[in-house]
């Protein structure tokens, strides 16, 4: 497995706006919601609920929200139900892409993605029509400058580690097994070694590498989709050559 790609750069390096924070908190708030629906309302049972609530503290979201989304997830505060649906598809120069959302309202989210698909040269594939091509992981990332490799491997190998990518310069994308985020976690914290976005993502066998045009086109519609507020993730198989990264970070 090839770890993260060079769009994983691009997108760590994208800052969060203020206009996109609001978003962001609205993202968060039904990933808490949902997990506590689904696997209880104490963070120390539910692994979910644990990275959603880990995940909204880093990004400086208020505990009175984390609070009442938890709540509303346990039905003990009245709340909407959100479904989670995953949509499939193509983006620009054949990149397969894998949107998950979550929603209240499911005519809505599937018009709105495939209105989003089609103005940027994107379309919806069938069920099963990509995500055979991705496996769900745990991933998280440490700087270059808070560990070397001969350290992190010393650290994490009981702990699940299943890959170290170094494909960025600053950082270290450290992969495992989903059951295994939290030791990971654990192990890092115990040997002082700081993290960031530490996540479930899906990643690809294999990437496509993508040249500067055609790699800004499929930004462009990740970029579109993941404005959109029942949009909770989207993933690529696209990866950019390194004559375009230059251009790209201009």
């Amino acid at each position: 497995m090839s770890g993260h790609s060079k769009w994983a750069t691009i997108k760590r390096k994208k800052a969060v706006t203020d206009q996109k924070r609001g978003s962001l908190f609205t993202k968060l708030v039904k990933e808490i919601t949902i997990a506590a629906r689904m696997g209880g309302g104490d963070p120390t049972g539910n692994p979910r609920l644990r990275l959603a609530v880990d995940t909204a503290r880093d990004n400086s979201m208020p505990m009175d929200n984390i609070s009442r989304a938890i709540k509303k997830g346990t039905g003990e505060l009245e709340g909407v139900t959100y479904d989670e649906i995953t949509y499939e598809g193509y983006g620009p120069a054949g990149i397969a892409l894998i949107i998950e959302t979550a929603t209240d309202n499911r005519n809505r989210t599937v018009a709105d993605i495939r209105h989003i698909m089609s103005r940027n040269n994107g379309s919806l594939g069938e069920s099963g029509s990509v995500s055979w091509m991705f496996h769900r992981k745990g991933t998280l990332d440490v700087p270059v400058s808070a560990a070397g490799e001969d350290r992190l491997m010393e650290v994490l190998l009981d702990a699940g580690l299943e890959d170290l990518n170094s494909d960025d310069e600053n950082y270290f994308t450290v992969i495992t097994d989903i059951k295994d985020l939290e030791n990971v976690k654990k192990a890092l914290e115990g040997a002082g070694i700081i993290y960031e976005n530490a996540k479930i993502d899906l990643i690809p066998e294999n990437y496509i590498e993508l040249e500067a045009d055609d790699a800004s086109k499929v930004i462009k519609l990740i970029d579109a989709l993941e404005n959109n507020d029942d949009v909770q993730g989207v993933y690529s198989n696209m990866d950019i050559s390194e004559s375009a990264m230059s251009s790209l970070n201009e």
